[in-house]
C-alpha cells in the first residue's frame, strides 16, 4: 500500500510518517507551499506552520526516514480559498476559522487530487482523530487524547475522503508522540506546536486585512442592545463576539461585543450576562452519518477549545440546521464552526450564521 504523508515539519506529521513506514507502507513526504516571504503581504512566520524552516525540517525528516520528499506549490489556491475567505468573513461581520478552510480545500482536497494523480492509496496526516468503518460507512471519531483531539476541524471530510485517509496519531497521546520522536532520533522531538494563523505573523488580523485589501475600514458607532449610541468603534473588522479588550472606550462597567451590523456599520455591546443565547442556525452543513433524524438530541461544540454541550438539532433543509441548547451558550459567533457529536463520533458540522 502507498501513502502520501502530509508533512508540516512538526513533530506530529513527522511521527505519522515514522508510524506509516513502520507499518510497511510505501511512503512519500509532501509539504504544501502556501505562502512565501517573497510576497510582501504573506510574511514568513517562524512561529507558525508553513514557514521555510518548516519545509527544511520536513525535508530533513524525510531524508532520515529514507522516503522521497516533494513540495507542492498551492499558493494560488491558498490565497483564493483561505485568505480571501478569511477577509470576506470579517468584512461581512463574522469571525472566520481559516484552519478549517485550509483542511477542506488544501490539506485534503488538493492533496487528495495529488494522491489520485500518483495512483497512491492514502493521504496521511498528523491529526489527532480516528476513522472507523462499519457496514461500509466511514465514521470520523475523536482522538483518544481529548486534550489534543482535532476532530472539530475535520468535519468537512467526505465519505470518499474518509475511505482514503489515515490518522495514525489518533490512538496516541501527545506525550507518547514526542517520546516516539525522541526514540527515532528526530531533531524536531521538542519542537513547539504552531499556534498562530500562519499568514498573520503578528496576530494583528485587522492590520493584515487592511494591508491585504488596501482598504481603510471606517469608524462607526458602538450601540447598546437597545440601539443607543454609546461610543465610536475603529472599524468593524477589529471586533468579534465576546471581545472585551481593545474596545478603546471606558463604560464604567465591563462591556463585550454582542454583534455587528455591516450595513449600518455598528458594533453592539452588552454586559456579560447578555452574551448568553440558546439558539443558532448553521448552514453549509456536512453530515457524517448516513441517516440523520429530523430532530435529534446530541452534543454540540461552537468553538475549538470548549466542551460539547447538550442540545437538540432540527434539520431545516439538506444544508441548514437549527440548534437549541439545553443551557444558554456564551458569545455564539457568526462564521465559526458548529460541530455535532454523539459520544466520540462526529455527526457533522457547518458554519454558524
Amino acid at each position: 500500500m502507498k501513502a502520501i504523508i502530509a508533512m508540516s515539519g512538526g513533530v506530529d506529521s513527522s511521527v505519522a510518517a515514522c508510524l506509516m513506514k513502520k507499518r510497511g507502507f510505501d511512503c512519500i513526504g509532501a509539504t504544501l507551499k502556501l505562502h512565501s516571504k517573497d510576497n510582501d503581504i504573506l510574511l514568513d512566520n517562524e512561529q507558525s506552520c508553513c514557514s521555510s524552516k518548516d519545509i527544511e525540517d520536513a525535508k530533513f525528516v524525510s531524508e532520515k526516514l529514507n522516503i522521497p520528499f516533494y513540495v507542492y506549490d498551492f499558493q494560488g489556491d491558498f490565497k483564493e480559498k483561505v485568505i480571501d475567505n478569511f477577509v470576506s468573513v470579517y468584512e461581512n461581520g463574522g469571525t472566520p476559522n481559516p484552519c478549517i478552510e485550509c483542511n477542506r480545500h488544501l490539506k485534503f482536497k488538493k492533496l487528495f487530487e495529488k494522491m489520485k494523480e500518483l495512483h497512491y492509496d492514502y493521504v496521511v496526516t498528523g491529526h489527532y482523530a480516528r476513522i472507523e468503518e462499519k457496514d461500509g460507512w466511514f465514521y470520523l471519531k475523536k482522538g483518544l487524547d481529548e486534550t489534543k483531539d482535532q476532530s472539530y476541524v475535520l468535519y468537512s471530510l467526505t465519505q470518499e475522503q474518509l475511505g482514503h485517509i489515515l490518522f495514525p496519531l489518533g490512538e496516541y497521546s501527545k506525550t507518547e508522540i514526542r517520546s516516539i520522536a525522541e526514540e527515532q532520533g528526530l531533531h524536531i522531538a521538542d519542537k513547539k506546536d504552531s499556534q498562530d494563523i500562519c499568514f498573520v505573523s503578528d496576530g494583528d488580523y485587522a492590520g493584515f486585512i487592511e494591508k491585504y485589501t488596501g482598504k481603510k475600514y471606517p469608524k462607526g458607532n458602538f450601540v447598546d442592545v437597545d440601539g443607543n449610541v454609546i461610543g465610536t468603534h475603529q472599524g468593524i473588522i477589529r471586533y468579534t463576539n465576546g471581545q472585551r479588550k481593545g474596545l478603546g472606550v471606558a463604560f464604567g462597567k465591563p462591556m463585550y461585543v454582542a454583534g455587528k451590523d455591516v450595513e449600518k456599520n455598528t458594533v453592539t455591546l452588552c454586559t456579560n450576562e447578555q452574551l448568553f443565547t440558546s439558539e443558532l442556525f448553521a448552514d453549509d452543513f456536512n453530515w457524517l452519518i448516513p441517516h440523520p433524524q429530523d430532530e435529534m438530541k446530541c452534543k454540540a461544540r461552537i468553538r475549538y477549545n470548549m466542551k460539547e454541550q447538550e442540545a437538540t438539532v432540527f434539520i431545516v433543509n439538506k444544508d441548514k440546521i437549527k440548534v437549541v441548547f439545553d443551557k444558554p451558550q456564551r458569545a455564539i459567533t457568526k462564521g465559526q464552526a458548529l460541530v455535532l457529536y454523539e459520544g466520540d463520533t462526529v455527526l457533522g458540522g457547518g458554519t454558524i450564521i
